[in-house]
């Protein structure tokens, strides 16, 4: 099966629930837009997609108090499978159809996968509360929407490692999207689109596959250019102040730097696979 051969699964599915999904984006929208469609693939496949997804120490361990995971990019490194997946998901149909559900159009995705591509989450990861860098990784495109693919089988609710989106603020509850097993999650990003990955609390690994479209105009008037910023859970205000300290030297460096002092190492080089 090729990419285009598993693309044309992905929009046949989400095009069978193109209209409820436009109502879940629409009923979202004025806070952080979102919607989530399970059985996006054959169970089979998903499962084989699962199988051959690379074992933690063989990624990228990216471990702070802003963030516990581990994540991959270089896709010619692991199963020719993986990459297939995710760039069915960037197939302009996809792409396109996703644009109708949301009212947005002119969407592009990221071939070369900036913050984008595989993560594993296993016992005590987790993800605090941020906004997403607001630009591709040249700063030229805007980023505008979230795509996450949750490939392990039989995912508890009660395991933790869920998405969870911040639509009144960190001060209100997040709203919880689940990492059930062949679910797609998409979820717009813009300058209030605070959102977090919950601790996992579980002997076990959550995994995803995540792409990012971006667009030439931001999904709000309001937004202006910023560095991923990350927050402390509520309640922590240490960490919070930190953090907040954080994001502020970097936004700080990214305005004389405009591309920062070094280049982000989590993108997908082409032609540079490691022997």
């Amino acid at each position: 099966m090729d990419t285009k051969d598993i693309s044309t699964l992905i929009f046949n599915r989400i095009l069978e629930e193109k209209e409820a999904l436009s109502m879940r984006y629409k009923n979202t929208v004025d806070g952080i837009g979102n919607f989530y469609i399970d059985e996006v693939l054959p169970e089979e496949l998903a499962l084989e997609i699962s199988r051959v997804f690379p074992k933690k120490e063989d990624m990228n361990l990216k471990k702070s108090l802003r963030e516990y995971k581990h994540v991959a990019a270089q896709m010619d490194q692991y199963n020719p499978l993986l990459e297939k997946v995710i760039y069915a998901f960037q197939d302009e149909r996809i792409v396109q159809l996703i644009g109708e559900i949301c009212g947005t159009d002119q969407l592009e995705p990221d071939e070369n996968l900036y913050a984008g591509g595989l993560s594993l989450m296993a016992k005590d990861n987790f993800l605090n509360p941020h906004l997403d860098n607001s630009h591709d990784k040249d700063r030229n495109k805007w980023r505008v929407f979230n795509l996450l693919y949750y490939v392990t089988p039989n995912w508890p609710d009660d395991g933790g490692g869920h998405l969870e989106v911040w639509p009144n603020g960190l001060e209100n509850d997040p709203v919880t999207i689940h990492s059930r097993f062949n679910r797609l999650a998409v979820m717009a990003t813009h300058q209030k689109s605070w959102h977090s990955v919950s601790p996992v609390v579980i002997n076990g690994e959550r995994c995803c596959i995540s792409n990012y479209y971006f667009a030439e105009s931001p999904l709000r008037k309001e937004d202006r250019f910023h560095v991923t910023s990350f927050r402390a859970r509520p309640g922590d205000t240490l960490k919070d102040t930190v953090l907040k300290l954080d994001a502020s030297i970097r936004m700080g460096i990214r305005k004389v730097f405009k591309k920062g002092i070094k280049e982000n190492p989590h993108v997908y080089k082409k032609g540079e696979k490691k022997e």
